[in-house]
C-alpha cells in the first residue's frame, strides 16, 4: 500500500461546485450559439437536470444529448470553447470553502480523486483548478480524433461509481477497505451506493432527498456554501 493511510472522494456538481458543470456546459454551447437550435438544446437541458434529480435518469440517457454536444466540433476547437467555459462558468464559481477543505485532505496525505458523473472532458479541466490529482469521471468515446457521442466503458453513475472507483484502486494494488478511513463528499442521492461504500460519508450541501436519508442514517451535513447562500437570501 502507498503511504497514504486515508481515501478523499469528492463528488462535484453541487458538491465542490455550487453549480452543476454539466448542464452548465450545455447552456453555455446553447447561449453562444454552439449547440444547434438554442431552445430546443435548453428544453432538452432542463428536461434531463429535472430527471435527474428526481432520480429517474440513466447515464445513457443523458449520454445521448451531453456526449452529442462533443460531436459539434473537433479536438481543437472544443479545446477553445472549453477555456472559454472555465474563463466564463467554472472559475468565478469555484468557491474558498470548497478549495480549502480539497486542500485539508491534500495537505494530510490523503489520497484523493473527484469521482464525477460528469463526463471526463468537461470535468479534467476543473479537477486541475481544484489540484486534485485523479479524476474518476464518465468516459466519452473517442475515435480518429474525434468524440462519437458514446459512452466508453461503465459510467461513473449511481452503483458505476463503485465499480470505477473500485477498479481505479485495484491498478494501484489497493483496496478501499484497506484505508483506515475513507471518505466520500455528496451532495445527492444517486451517490448512495459509494456514500455507503465508504467509512465517513458525508452528505454534502445534500439535497432534500439526501438530507433525510443522512439524517436517518446519522451521517454528517456539511454545507460548504452556506455563508454563500445566507448572503443572497
Amino acid at each position: 500500500m502507498t503511504a497514504a493511510q486515508r481515501l478523499a472522494l469528492f463528488d462535484l456538481d453541487h458538491t465542490l461546485l455550487p453549480l452543476d458543470s454539466d448542464y452548465q456546459w450545455a447552456d453555455w454551447l446553447a447561449r453562444t450559439g454552439r449547440a444547434g437550435d438554442p431552445q430546443e438544446a435548453r428544453r432538452r437541458n432542463d428536461e434531463l437536470m429535472h430527471r435527474y434529480n428526481a432520480g429517474d435518469l440513466t447515464a445513457e440517457e443523458a449520454a445521448q444529448f451531453m456526449l452529442g454536444l462533443l460531436t459539434r466540433a473537433d479536438s481543437a476547437e472544443l479545446a477553445l470553447w472549453h477555456e472559454e467555459f472555465m474563463r466564463d462558468v467554472i472559475r468565478p464559481s469555484i468557491q474558498p470553502a470548497a478549495q480549502q477543505l480539497v486542500r485539508q485532505h491534500l495537505e494530510q496525505g490523503d489520497l484523493c480523486a473527484i469521482v464525477t458523473s460528469t463526463n471526463e472532458f468537461i470535468t479534467a479541466p476543473i479537477a486541475r483548478a481544484f489540484g486534485v490529482p485523479h479524476l474518476i469521471a464518465t468516459m466519452p468515446e473517442y475515435h480518429n480524433g474525434r468524440y462519437t457521442g458514446a459512452i466508453h466503458g461503465i459510467p461513473s453513475f449511481k452503483e458505476g461509481k463503485v465499480t470505477r472507483v473500485n477498479k481505479w484502486l485495484a491498478g494501484m494494488g489497493l483496496a478501499m477497505n484497506r484505508f483506515k478511513q475513507s471518505y466520500f463528499y455528496s451532495d445527492s442521492p444517486n451517490d448512495i451506493p459509494l456514500l455507503e461504500a465508504v467509512t465517513h460519508p458525508v452528505a454534502t450541501n445534500p439535497s432534500p432527498a439526501l438530507r433525510k436519508f443522512a439524517q436517518d442514517k446519522g451521517w454528517p451535513i456539511l454545507e460548504i456554501f452556506k455563508d454563500m447562500q445566507d448572503a443572497k437570501s
